[in-house]
């Protein structure tokens, strides 16, 4: 179903779809399934490092490795309740910028100095908190928004939903992030359905 550039102003009904409600069941699942198996491995490891090791002992060894496996269980745990907790709110870009900056990144026994560009949008909510929205060396989502244009944060979703999508190329899925074809219905890479 191709939708028709002046069909594209207004929030989109599509976002009551069960496939988003889907893709949250399943991103909640395997984050905390992917965290349970870090923390295994960083478990077991450590206690095989007491073992075998002289520089350290169980059950030493073992509380480090409990305290990192409990870490990577707690990051899942409060990123869900994170998504969980999270409300939809309605905003407006403020403010768009560029900034030149650079990173520490460490090659064998040096560190290097590495320049990277920010381009950044700013979204004010209606309660007057502003929200900002970075990406580095990539400008895509920079020129998707422009300063004055209305947009929408859905509960528990990665990206913004504009209001007026009537003269856009691309559309972002709002569950994955993926950036996808304005004529098409559904993201290419979750199956969610574009907000449009």
């Amino acid at each position: 179903m191709t939708v028709r550039s002046a069909e594209r102003v207004g929030y989109s009904d599509r976002i009551h779809d069960p496939a988003f409600k889907r893709y949250l069941r399943h991103t909640s699942y395997w984050s905390l399934l992917f965290a349970g198996i870090l923390a295994v491995v960083v478990i077991v490891g450590f206690f095989i490092y007491g073992e075998t090791s002289s520089e350290m002992d169980n059950p030493q060894a073992l509380y480090i490795g409990l305290g990192i496996g409990g870490m990577f269980v707690s990051i899942a745990l409060l990123t869900i309740l994170g998504r969980a907790r999270s409300r939809t709110w309605d905003g407006v870009v403020v403010d768009k910028y560029v900034r030149r900056r650079t990173r520490r990144e460490r090659s064998g026994d040096n560190t290097y100095e590495v320049p990277y560009t920010e381009f950044g949008v700013v979204i004010r909510d209606q309660r007057g908190k502003n929200h900002t929205v970075t990406a580095d060396d990539d400008d895509t989502l920079y020129e998707y928004y422009q300063v004055g244009e209305h947009v929408r944060h859905h509960k528990g979703l990665n990206t913004l939903e504009k209001y007026d999508k009537s003269r856009d190329s691309i559309i972002f899925c709002n569950a994955c992030s993926s950036k996808n074809d304005i004529e098409d219905d559904k993201c290419f890479r979750c199956g969610c359905p574009l907000l449009k």
